[in-house]
């Protein structure tokens, strides 16, 4: 205990740079705390919103409904990119079940409770109120919503009207021990905490570890001192721990504090995809008891650790003496997790690549890991064989520059580790993005959406038709269904659309001739047989018909495997009646396939027609939702990720402006030009860091493939990456050179040398 008051002392009374020195540690140290907390929260935040959703699903009886039981029949249908959830409930005489979470009793026949979000929706689009048959009664509190966005309605209505469905069931409880459809699925939640780990928690790790030691020389040179005034070792390193104790625990209560106002701000603001209730992100007992004793913890061992060479060796320190040359031990993680990778690269190349099963589950985490955090560790050394190497150079600059380098490796690696680490976890975050967008994206370049023609009208059809993101459209013809006129040979049913427009919506055509009707066949699927039909329009307020026959020439095309173009006629759309609207049949809309132009439509449609049944061809809308949830946390990832590494920076190059002070200033008296010593400090930065992007860019790509090959998917070597990953090493190299600069400046001060 006295050994800590006698480091709060010193820190107190030892002069500005101290309390400058303190001031850096506490600010960087809630920083990184605040990243921290949020990275904890994360999982927190999903599994509320997965409670949740587990609370109110309904367990029902098997079979038959019996209508005397609360019925129950549930819909949910896309708004837009959205999911669009609707639970008709017809109370019963017997066995009434408790009413779900968020309501107070269960709606009568009639009544409406609705989401806060689509209370809003209903004002913006009145035409959804047709969705929603009954008065409005009231809204659905929080505990029965998973996010303030979500578009929910609970309808009360009689049982005669839910015993017309198949899908009606009788309902036992609300409420069961599993989320129906989890924000995101648990394998894929478990790839995303380790990947998270490794974007953040890795980096705020040697960030952390950074800014406890801040101006380690003149801390070592302060603690020598104590030391040869007799203090002992063990209470030598106390006294420093004291210092870096206290910047932490106060930066951890000021990090806190910054969580608390950044949840409650994106609470409300939200993320793409992702929005949550404050409550949700409130800090849990473990990440306060992470926050407030880790760290700490951490800074006491760093603290002790750093303070090692002046309690061991004082003399050497106060007259700053050579320091030896870092050891290689390091560089056994990186060779061993480097070996793991790179073994499951190797297979990527035979018949039968590696799987995520068994041992494989924990040997390609631990190989990614040992593999980024022996990067780290065996930078210094390698910056001290390029430094060795580079000093024999006649270039003046570079000569200057690499000696202290050989000397002092760890000087000019605490500036640039964070930046280092920040482009190998960026590969990792882009391996994580293409395993998912090989799960969700259909296997067809191109996405269909189908919409019946009897709800549109012909100002929706061509607006529809509009998009500026389709690439094609249709119309599928339906001749009316009459069980008398059933035999062998099926209606013929038509696609209205031209050789263009087919041309775009499958793989390839042959033999087709605008302005005429033919008949499709597809190689790949057997013929069945085919009767003329007749389909009906209407026009000018009257009903008429076309009649549809079956032509002898043909038009051959290959389909894609999911796909609605499945109608044995191609009709030119020049030969239909000229304002004839068909009365039955199906529009069909056809666009890329990436998720994000698959959302974009689906907005749009909901925007011109929000009740027409919109059927997005192979598309999960639940499984859209989850790509966007996971793009937003690994985007939300690569910004900590940033922000720490940028910090670590900025942190790191202040300190080392103001340690290097004495030995730049010394220079500038012997006569070093300014240019010189800007292009010496430079120098001192720039090759360490590009030695270790260079590495950081192969590993990380490495450890991609390793994740990639193992997830089975069909894309191993995601080359589409590197120019990103290459531009952004560029730009961290500009930012590195940018950041050099300060360190020299005009004034020569002889005072910053006096004592030497």
């Amino acid at each position: 205990m006295r050994e800590f008051l006698l480091g709060l002392r010193l820190l107190l009374g030892s002069g500005r740079g101290t309390r400058v020195r303190f001031l850096l540690m506490t600010v960087g140290g809630s920083l990184g705390v605040c990243c921290l907390a949020l990275v904890l929260t994360i999982p927190a935040i999903l599994d509320a919103r997965d409670g949740r959703a587990a609370d109110r699903a309904t367990v029902v009886y098997p079979g038959k409904p019996d209508r005397d039981r609360t019925l129950v029949l549930e819909r949910s249908d896309p708004h837009g990119s959205k999911p669009f959830h609707r639970v008709f409930l017809a109370p019963g005489k017997r066995d009434t079940p408790e009413p779900p979470p968020g309501l107070s009793h269960l709606p009568a026949s009639g009544e409406v409770f609705v989401s806060p979000a689509l209370r809003d929706q209903l004002e913006r689009e009145p035409a959804l109120k047709g969705l929603l048959p009954g008065r409005q009664k009231g809204t659905i509190s929080p505990a029965g919503l998973t996010d303030p966005n979500e578009l929910y309605a609970y309808i009360g209505t009689d049982s005669s009207e839910l015993t017309r469905f198949g899908a009606t069931r009788a309902l036992k409880s609300f409420g069961t021990g599993y989320a129906p459809v989890p924000a995101i699925e648990p394998s894929t939640l478990d790839i995303l905490r380790f990947t998270l780990a490794t974007l953040v928690l890795l980096p705020l790790a040697i960030f952390l570890s950074v800014c406890a030691k801040l101006s380690a020389a003149s801390r070592n040179r302060r603690l020598a001192a104590l030391r040869l005034l007799g203090l002992s070792a063990k209470g030598t390193q106390r006294v420093n721990a004291a210092e870096t104790v206290a910047a932490a625990l106060l930066g951890a209560l000021l990090g806190l504090g910054e969580f608390w106002l950044l949840n409650q701000v994106m609470a409300r603001t939200g993320l793409p995809g992702l929005k949550w209730y404050p409550q949700d992100g409130a800090l849990s007992a473990s990440t306060l008891a992470i926050c407030l004793l880790g760290c700490p913890a951490l800074a006491w061992f760093v603290g002790r650790a750093s303070a090692r060479a002046a309690t061991t060796n004082p003399l050497g320190t106060r007259r700053t003496a050579a320091p030896r040359a870092p050891r290689i031990w390091g560089a056994l993680l990186f060779v061993t997790g480097l070996g793991i990778v790179a073994g499951y690269c190797l297979t990527g190349l035979t018949d039968r690549p590696a799987q995520t099963t068994g041992i494989n589950t924990l040997l390609v985490p631990l190989g990614v890991l040992l593999t980024g955090l022996g990067l780290v560790l065996t930078m210094p050394f390698l910056s001290y064989l390029l430094a060795k190497r580079l000093a024999r150079s006649s270039s003046l600059t570079l000569h200057m520059a690499m000696r202290r380098n050989e000397v002092e490796p760890g000087s000019a690696l605490r500036v640039v580790t964070g930046l280092v680490l920040l482009i190998f976890s960026a590969s990792l975050a882009q391996g994580v993005l293409v395993e998912e967008d090989q799960i969700l994206r259909p296997g067809s370049p191109s996405q269909e959406y189908g919409l019946s023609l009897s709800g549109l009208s012909k100002e929706q059809q061509q607006r529809l038709q509009g998009i500026p993101e389709l690439r094609a459209h249709a119309m599928i013809l339906e001749p009316p269904f009459d069980p008398k006129d059933e035999g062998p040979r099926i209606p013929a049913r038509a696609l209205v659309a031209t050789c263009a427009q087919l041309a775009k919506m499958v793989r390839h055509t042959d033999g087709c001739v605008d302005g005429e009707v033919l008949r499709l066949t597809d190689p790949a699927v057997t013929e069945e047989p085919v009767a003329p039909s007749t389909v009906r329009l209407r026009k000018d307020g009257h009903d008429t018909s076309l009649r549809i026959d079956v032509p002898r020439r043909h038009v051959a095309f290959s389909g894609f495997d999911i796909t609605s173009v499945d109608a044995p006629v191609l009709y030119p759309p020049s030969k239909l009646p000229q304002g004839a609207v068909p009365t039955a049949g199906t529009l069909i809309l056809a666009s890329a396939s990436d998720p994000e132009t698959v959302r974009a439509v689906l907005d749009r449609i909901g925007a011109i027609v929000p009740t027409a049944d919109v059927d997005p061809v192979g598309v999960n809308i639940d499984a859209l939702q989850q790509i966007t949830v996971i793009e937003t946390l690994l985007a939300v990832g690569m910004i900590m990720g940033l922000v720490i590494g940028v910090a670590a920076f900025l942190v790191s190059a202040t300190d080392r402006a103001v340690e290097r002070r004495s030995q730049v200033t010394a220079l500038a008296l012997i006569g070093a030009k300014p240019r010189t010593l800007r292009l010496v400090q430079c120098a001192q930065v720039v090759l360490p860091l590009a030695l270790g992007l260079v590495l950081a860019l192969v590993t990380g790509k490495l450890a991609e493939s390793s994740y990639l090959i193992t997830g089975g998917g069909e894309v191993f070597w995601d080359g589409a990456g590197i120019p990103l990953l290459v531009l952004a090493a560029l730009a961290v190299l500009a930012v590195a050179v940018v950041g050099t600069l300060p360190l020299v400046g005009r004034r020569i001060d002889p005072e910053l040398i006096r004592r030497d």
